[in-house]
C-alpha cells in the first residue's frame, strides 16, 4: 500500500512545511516565515486510518533566489503531475489568489490525476468566507484548513486515502525473485555499478518494463545468482527541462524503495553520509526494507591501518538506532568488491524472510528475560510469558505479558539485541510488539 506518492505543491509560504508536518505528525521540516527557508529534504510516510502513504514537501526543493522562483514551481508543479498519485494544491486565504496561482491552477486542471485545492490559514468565520473565492479555480476537492491548528486537514486526509487501494505498492508482485534496488545521491556512481554488474554480455539483460516509467528493472541469472536489479539512475528523460531537479531524483528513489526487497544504499567514502541519504535510508527502515550499504569510491582514500574500521564506526553512528547493517567498501570504477556487494544483499534478502521456530524462540528469548528482568511498575513486575514470530513481510516479533503498555523502549532494544545477538537479521529492522496475554 505504500506505493501511493503524494505530493504537495504551491508558491512559498503558503504552509507547505506545516502541512506535512501535521500529515507525518513530527516536526521534521524547518518552519520559518523566510522564503525558502525548507532546505531539509522532505519526504516521509504517512499513516491515516491503516492507510500508509509517502508525502513530498516540494518546498525543499525551490532555489533561493527570488527570479527563479516561480519558474521551479510550475517545473515542480509539472513534475508532481507526472510522477505522483495525488497532488495538494496548497494556496493562502490571506493573499487570496495570485498570478502565479492561477498558473500553477492552469497545469493542474490538465491532469486525470486526482488535485486537492487546499486553503490554509482559514482560521475564523471572516476567512472562511474569504476562501469561498477559491473555488472559482474549478476544481472538484477543496479544503479549507489551517494547519498550524490542524483544523480540516482530518477531512482533507479522509478524502486522500479514499483513493488508495488495498495492491497499490506491491508493484513487482508477478516476480518472486529478489528485487535489490540501487539508490544514493547523483554521481556516486549508480549507473557504473549496474553497468559493472551486468557487464557487456547481453544475454544477461532483459528489461522489463518497469511498472511505473522511471524505473527500469534488469533481470540478472548468472553465477546461480538470480535476483532483479531496481534501477534509479540509467533512464534518460525524454524531457530535458527535469534532468536537474532533484524533487524528480527523489521521487524516484521513494518509487524504488517501495518496489524493492533490499536497497543497495550507495555513498560517496569523501562526502560520507548526507542529510538526504539519512532520509532515504530511515524511510526504508521505516517500510522494513532490506537495508546494505556501499560505501562507493574508496580507492581514492587516503588508507591507515585502521580507516576503514574507524569509517564504519563513525558511520553506524550516524545510521543509529537501526545500525546492524552491513557496510562495504567498494570502488566501482576497480569493480573491487562489488559481486561481494550482491552477495551480501543477497543474504540480507534470507534474513529479511528468516522465520524462527517458536519453541527455539522461547527457549533463547526466555532465557534472555530471565537474564535481565523488565523493571517493575507501580510495585507490579512487568512478566512476559510467551513469544512467537508474526506472519508479516518483515521480521516482526510479539511478546505477550502481562503489563504490554508499561513497556519502554530500553528494555525493548534489549529484547531486540537479544533477536539480533541469536539470530541473523542484520540488514534488516526488527519490529517488536508486547500483547496481553
Amino acid at each position: 500500500m505504500a506505493g501511493f506518492t503524494v505530493a504537495i505543491v504551491g508558491r512559498p509560504n503558503v504552509g507547505k512545511s506545516t502541512l506535512f508536518n501535521r500529515l507525518l505528525e513530527q516536526r521534521k521540516a524547518i518552519v520559518d516565515d523566510v522564503s525558502g527557508v525548507t532546505r531539509d529534504r522532505q519526504y516521509g510516510v504517512a499513516d491515516w486510518n491503516g492507510k500508509t502513504f509517502n508525502v513530498i514537501d516540494t518546498g525543499g526543493f525551490v532555489s533561493k533566489s527570488d527570479d527563479v522562483f516561480e519558474r521551479e514551481i510550475r517545473k515542480q508543479a509539472k513534475v508532481a503531475i507526472e510522477e505522483a498519485n495525488a497532488i495538494v494544491f496548497m494556496c493562502d486565504v490571506s493573499t487570496g489568489i495570485t498570478d502565479l496561482d492561477s498558473d500553477v491552477a492552469d497545469l493542474l486542471r490538465r491532469t486525470s490525476k486526482p488535485v486537492y485545492l487546499v486553503v490554509n490559514k482559514v482560521d475564523n468565520p471572516q476567512r472562511q468566507l474569504e476562501a469561498t473565492e477559491f473555488y472559482s479555480l474549478g476544481f472538484e476537492h477543496v479544503h479549507f484548513i489551517s494547519s498550524m491548528s490542524g483544523s480540516g486537514t482530518g477531512e482533507l486526509l479522509d478524502d486522500l486515502v479514499a483513493n488508495i487501494t488495498e495492491d497499490m505498492g506491491d508493484a513487482t508482485a508477478e516476480t518472486d525473485v529478489p528485487k535489490i534496488a540501487i539508490i544514493g545521491q547523483p554521481n556516486v556512481g549508480k549507473s557504473s555499478l549496474l553497468n559493472a554488474l551486468i557487464g557487456q554480455e547481453r544475454n544477461i539483460v532483459s528489461d522489463i518494463a518497469g511498472t511505473t516509467r522511471d524505473t527500469i528493472h534488469t533481470r540478472y541469472n548468472m553465477y546461480q545468482k538470480d535476483f532483479l536489479l531496481i534501477d534509479t539512475a540509467g533512464i534518460r528523460r525524454k524531457a530535458k527541462v527535469q534532468e536537474d531537479l532533484e524533487f524528480y531524483s527523489v521521487i524516484r528513489a521513494i518509487k524504488a524503495v517501495d518496489e524493492a526487497d533490499v536497497v543497495m544504499l550507495l555513498l560517496d567514502a569523501e562526502k560520507g553520509v548526507t542529510g538526504q541519504d539519512l532520509s532515504i535510508f530511515s524511510l526504508a527502515a521505516r517500510k522494513g526494507k532490506g537495508v546494505v550499504v556501499l560505501v562507493n569510491k574508496w580507492d581514492v582514500m587516503d588508507k591507515g591501518t585502521n580507516t576503514a574500521r574507524d569509517y564504519e564506526k563513525e558511520l553506524k553512528k550516524r545510521l543509529a538506532p537501526f545500525s546492524d547493517v552491513p557496510v562495504i567498501f567498494t570502488s566501482v570504477i576497480e569493480k573491487q568488491r562489488i559481486f561481494k556487494a550482491i552477495e551480501v544483499a543477497l543474504e540480507v534478502y534470507d534474513n529479511r524472510t528468516r522465520k524462527i521456530q517458536t519453541s527455539k524462540l522461547n527457549e533463547i528469548m526466555l532465557k534472555a528475560i530471565e537474564a535481565y528482568h523488565p523493571p517493575v511498575v507501580r510495585g507490579t513486575p512487568i512478566r512476559i510469558k510467551y513469544v512467537t514470530q508474526l506472519p508479516t513481510h518483515t521480521p516482526a516479533f510479539a511478546f505477550f505479558c502481562n503489563l504490554p503498555d508499561d513497556v519502554k523502549t530500553p528494555y525493548r532494544n534489549y529484547l531486540e539485541n537479544q533477536i539480533r545477538t541469536n539470530f541473523n537479521f542484520t540488514g534488516v529492522p526488527v519490529k517488536i510488539f508486547f500483547r496481553k496475554k
